[in-house]
């Protein structure tokens, strides 16, 4: 018996509220010290974010269930497990302690604020304007790369700073162009992430190499579009 529209379309908007229970167990694991489970909840989380999308265009959800705002839905789990999570994540880690990682700390979550309220945050083609706020994956490298804690200070200054800067950052399932090597390399990013969590902390040094290069790919190709074309 097929499914009644509102049917379909409530559940796609609860499958977008289940990133915010993956953010409770990730927060659970991360009191727990469990880092390397932390991050598979908020990868989970990741996946979720990424297919719901897909799904509210397929189902009409804006259209069928229009009281309920799809989009404000997703930013508030977004803010959640993008943010603060990793946020707290980076001080119980001990990359952010003391009084001065309470304020950077802080400054994830003010500045990310500023990102999440931007009307103009994305270009029509698909990019972001600005650092988006992955503030998950930022801490995902700090933890699989172990960097000394100055470096991830200024990782975390620099980002921060970033969000007001127009450069168009890419997203990798919907920007057009270089999108074949971007899926394959996102994949390679993925595999290598699996397995720094399945394996634990520190990544292996092939595990960083991969992570490393497909970062730096990402970064590169934000300043490629960055100098050839204004934010639309």
């Amino acid at each position: 018996m097929p499914k009644p529209p509102e049917l379909k379309a409530a559940s796609v908007h609860v499958l977008t509220a289940l990133g915010v229970v993956c953010a409770l167990f990730a927060m659970q694991s991360m009191l727990a010290r469990a880092h390397e489970q932390a991050f598979g909840w908020l990868g989970l989380a990741l996946v979720i974010d990424g297919i719901d999308g897909y799904f509210a265009r397929r189902y009409d959800v804006k259209l069928v269930l229009p009281r309920v705002s799809g989009e404000t839905l997703d930013l508030c789990v977004d803010y959640v497990t993008y943010v603060f999570v990793p946020a707290l994540m980076l001080m119980t880690g001990g990359y952010l302690s003391g009084a001065w990682g309470m304020g950077l700390a802080s400054l994830i979550c003010v500045t990310s604020l500023f990102h999440f309220s931007d009307t103009a945050s994305k270009t029509a083609d698909h990019h972001f304007v600005g650092f988006p706020a992955i503030w998950n994956i930022v801490a995902f490298y700090v933890f699989a790369l172990q960097p000394p804690t100055w470096l991830a200070s200024v990782l975390v200054v620099a980002c921060a700073a970033l969000t007001f800067v127009p450069w168009r950052w890419v997203h990798p399932m919907r920007v057009t162009e270089f999108r074949v090597l971007t899926l394959v390399l996102t994949v390679a990013w993925a595999a290598a992430a699996i397995t720094a969590v399945v394996s634990g902390f520190p990544a292996s040094p092939v595990t960083s190499a991969i992570l490393g290069g497909v970062g730096l790919y990402g970064v590169g190709l934000s300043l490629y579009f960055s100098w050839n074309r204004l934010p639309t």
